[in-house]
């Protein structure tokens, strides 16, 4: 979305968008959060409950992770495994070495590496921003920021099912453009989820969703200009 084909960022375009975001966010706590989460708890069903376990950050990671994994094996399985030393020995650093140059030009390192930034950053946003989850809006009517706080019940927004699913799936879509409505329409949907299965807020969702994107933007513009 902010990225050009010929991997130049769109710096104007992300800050009428972060403007957007904010302004939305501010408008959504102040006005229409609440009615419109109530409305969206309507279409609550059995689905957004598996989706609520398969894209959950844990997931995220181990999935990518394996992938990973398994491209580097594939590859230095053909390629011919040899990490000695001249006097015969292991070497880490060759193995280490041989990784790197094996992994960071592949699909699979952009894919992990958006998921871990949006994880980091979710991460940290959530203990500074200190929101109350539905939750307790839904049970006794409690709402508000409360940060810094590391406990689960104040780690509402944004929501991280949603940046962290974004990131993944909006690279998905960039490295493989013909399933690009596929992947967007898919963290579309999983956004929708959390709101419905009363996990966030609609401005929980909407501004896991920009990070997400823009994460994704920026970590394929590093990595393609890292590896020329």
């Amino acid at each position: 979305m902010f990225l050009t084909h010929d991997n130049k960022l769109k710096w104007k375009k992300i800050g009428w968008g972060a403007g957007i975001t904010a302004v939305l966010v501010a408008l959504g706590i102040a006005w229409y959060d609440k009615w419109l989460y109530l409305f969206m708890r309507n279409f609550d069903c059995g689905l957004w409950r598996v989706f609520d376990m398969l894209f959950s950050a844990k997931i995220w990671l181990i999935a990518t992770a394996l992938v990973l994994v398994l491209f580097y094996i594939k590859k230095a399985y053909l390629a011919g495994w040899d990490f000695r030393r001249p006097n015969g020995r292991f070497s880490f650093k060759a193995f280490c070495a041989d990784f790197w140059n094996k992994i960071r030009g592949s699909n699979a390192f952009f894919i992990f590496t958006s998921v871990v930034a949006a994880g980091v950053i979710v991460g940290i946003l959530k203990i500074f921003i200190g929101r109350a989850r539905p939750i307790l809006f839904e049970a006794v009517e409690f709402t508000g920021f409360f940060p810094p706080s590391t406990e689960w019940v104040f780690n509402s927004m944004p929501s991280g099912h949603t940046t962290i699913s974004f990131a993944g799936l909006v690279m998905i879509g960039m490295l493989a453009p013909r399933y690009k409505v596929l992947t967007w329409g898919l963290a579309i949907l999983i956004g929708v989820s959390r709101v419905a299965f009363g996990a966030h807020w609609p401005t929980d969702v909407i501004l896991g969703a920009f990070i997400g994107m823009v994460v994704a933007d920026i970590v394929k513009w590093a990595l393609v200009k890292l590896n020329k």
